[in-house]
């Protein structure tokens, strides 16, 4: 039997869980479910990073001690997850002495091979990142996370010699394209190491600053950074080196926000390469979840509890929105109003609906009863083949970490389903009294709806089996997919006729519509009036600017001033607490790719940009946006109220010129 292992981050334990954490864990526990329903047999891990700065300054804050702070909010991570229906099979901590053990033997080894070195050092600290920065990398002075001016630090410390394996790690990556995915996530690592900006990494903190840390087992006086420490927790989890699970399950997969992904696309790769041990899998990197445009933040208030969310709309309905309604790899605006929503128009009036009609039509006309197959018409071959190629989507997309795509393939069956119906009318060839055909079209609905309901299970585990249960089904074999000997879901392609006849099946309404609360209907209104008088308030603007005039001819050696080249969209993303700012990545041709702030993002979706050409004034004065330096202009054109990006009709190296 294969088998598949998946890490969630370990969620560092100076603050409560959020809607982000429940994201990466739901993700985790969908792609095990997932690849058991494959018959692998999966591993999945999950826990808490509890040691360094930021935990000893939040113990001190409350009055309490470190151990005893990680112990209260860990315990809230590790009570949380059940109720989200999330199965992980261990949850580990930093604190866990075979951890901390096992972090130790893994110093020690990588010291063995030469790789960690004493030396000097004096560096750019920040406390919210818990680590240096090198001049390089600050952004106008500042922490390129937190925007907050970094101490300056001088003292000796152990250094792991990242740089040595840098050059191996860039060919790697280059060789493996879907070794960090989505790709927009691979550009970013690839544009890091070509950079020049990363150095030898300091892995060690002295124990005359910090105490609350893993003593490095070659000097007592020291202990070990804490992202070092962190990483080795997705081996230590499964008991390397020498235990069963490392064996079976090592290399696996690992799923991250994209703020962490430095640590784990460069420190850990060359971490495994130096102690000689097989780089994992895949690295799987999503997006943020933001509340109107802007990053959830303890600060603002506007922090989404996941518990109250699940309970006040359903468990499965709340999974199940957060995988459809976030583009793997891109942020995405979570609210209630969309929740909602998307609720009614999914599985209400999809989903639910289909199965109302079915059932219900099923016990009037067959009183219940699966009704027999009967010979196979030209339509419902169409049907059946469009239900076998949805489930080949569903497979490839899903198992490629695109879960909206994937969903949204299964809901083209729902909906072609609903359609059949229409066509098909069996009201009307129950009047006709055509009971053989009327049999074949219920028959063949139940059949597809059951396949429908076994590819649900990995995102929406109880009305899977609920939905099986009124078609008279059950899960194959076994409560999980992933203990049914030899069954594997994909064997359901092209196969039909798996239905008893006679089975008895049960009435549905899983999902009766919901109604919007009156507070967000104001509330959504009141933007509606807001985003209405801004729309105004700009064409109006532009009416007063607007004159018969043109701006003064400039000389032709005005314009040769101009540096105007094409670039390479590498990344983009929305910049946190600003509406309209988007911060790209863009390759000109440079050994460092720009960096551009630009006022777009109000007519552009992050995720559509990555990979388009666009024309930069590249040789524009930098200047500080919301603390992030913009090295340049990204060209626009305005017709109306649009904006679109002017580009070669073709694709051409980054850095043309344009003249």
């Amino acid at each position: 039997m294969s088998s598949f292992f998946i890490t969630t981050p370990i969620y560092y334990v100076n603050a409560r869980p959020h809607l982000g954490h429940a994201y990466s864990t739901i993700v985790a526990d969908t792609m095990r479910r997932f690849h058991a329903s494959l018959g692998e047999e999966t591993f999945f891990l999950t826990g808490t990073d509890e040691h360094g700065d930021k935990i000893v300054r939040s113990a001190e804050k409350i009055g309490t001690d470190p151990q005893s702070f990680v112990d209260s909010v860990s315990r809230e991570f590790r009570t949380l997850w059940p109720k989200l229906g999330i199965r992980h099979d261990r949850f580990i901590r930093t604190t866990d002495p075979d951890h901390m053990e096992k972090v130790q033997r893994f110093l020690q080894k990588v010291y063995d091979n030469g790789d960690i070195y004493f030396g000097e050092f004096g560096g750019h600290y920040c406390t919210g990142c818990e680590r240096f920065y090198t001049e390089k990398e600050l952004e106008n002075g500042l922490c390129p996370q937190h925007l907050t001016k970094p101490e300056f630090i001088q003292e000796k410390n152990y250094f792991f010699r990242m740089s040595k394996y840098l050059p191996w790690l860039k060919e790697y990556i280059e060789q493996h394209p879907d070794f960090i995915r989505p790709e927009r996530y691979r550009n970013e690592v690839l544009a890091m190491l070509e950079g020049g900006v990363l150095e030898d990494l300091c892995i060690s903190r002295p124990k005359s600053r910090l105490s609350w840390g893993i003593e490095l087992p070659f000097d007592t006086d020291y202990v070990c950074y804490v992202w070092f420490d962190a990483l080795i927790n997705y081996i230590s989890g499964i008991d390397w080196p020498d235990g069963d699970a490392f064996s079976k399950f090592w290399p696996g997969e690992h799923l991250v926000a994209k703020d962490i992904l430095k640590p784990h696309g460069i420190f850990w790769p060359t971490m495994l390469k130096s102690a000689g041990l097989p780089i994992y899998d895949h690295l799987n990197v999503h997006g943020y979840w933001l509340i109107r445009e802007t990053k959830m933040s303890k600060s603002l208030g506007n922090v989404v509890d996941p518990a109250v969310i699940a309970e006040r709309y359903g468990l499965d309905a709340f999974r199940y929105f957060l995988l459809r309604e976030m583009p793997f790899g891109s942020d995405a605006s979570f609210s209630e109003e969309a929740l909602i929503n998307r609720f009614n128009s999914d599985l209400a009036n999809d989903l639910g609906n289909l199965f109302s009609r079915v059932l219900s039509m099923n016990a009037k006309y067959f009183g219940s009863a699966l009704p027999p197959s009967g010979p196979v018409s030209e339509d419902d071959r169409t049907l059946m083949d469009l239900a076998d190629e949805s489930m080949r989507n569903w497979f490839s997309l899903f198992g490629s970490v695109q879960f909206a795509k994937a969903l949204d393939s299964l809901w083209e069956l729902v909906r072609a389903l609903n359609r059949y119906i229409d066509r098909q009318a069996p009201w009307t060839l129950y009047k006709q009294g055509d009971n053989a055909r009327l049999g074949a079209v219920l028959r063949l609905l139940m059949e597809c709806m059951r396949k429908t309901a076994l590819c649900l299970w990995p995102v929406m585990p109880e009305t899977s089996e609920k939905l099986l249960h009124q078609l008279g089904q059950t899960l194959p074999e076994s409560e999980l997919f992933g203990t049914a000997p030899n069954y594997d879901l994909r064997t359901e392609i092209g196969v039909w006729n798996r239905m008893t006849e006679g089975t008895p099946a049960a009435s549905s309404n899983l999902f009766p519509r919901l109604e919007m609360p009156e507070e967000l209907k104001q509330a959504a209104e009141a933007e509606k009036q807001t985003a209405k008088a801004e729309k105004q308030a700009r064409k109006q603007n532009r009416k007063n600017v607007i004159t018969e005039e043109t701006k003064p001819a400039v000389t032709f050696a005005d314009f040769e001033k101009l540096d105007l080249r094409v670039g390479t969209v590498l990344s983009c993303e929305r910049v946190p607490k600003a509406d309209k700012l988007l911060l790209f990545k863009i390759d000109l041709g440079e050994t460092e790719a720009r960096q551009i702030v630009s006022g777009i993002a109000q007519h552009f979706k992050p995720e559509e940009l990555v990979g388009r050409q666009v024309c930069v004034v590249a040789n524009l004065a930098p200047r500080t946006i919301r603390g992030i330096v913009s090295q340049g202009m990204i060209l626009t054109a305005e017709n109306g109220d649009s904006l679109s990006l002017p580009a070669p009709t073709s694709m051409v190296p980054a850095g043309s010129k344009l003249c």
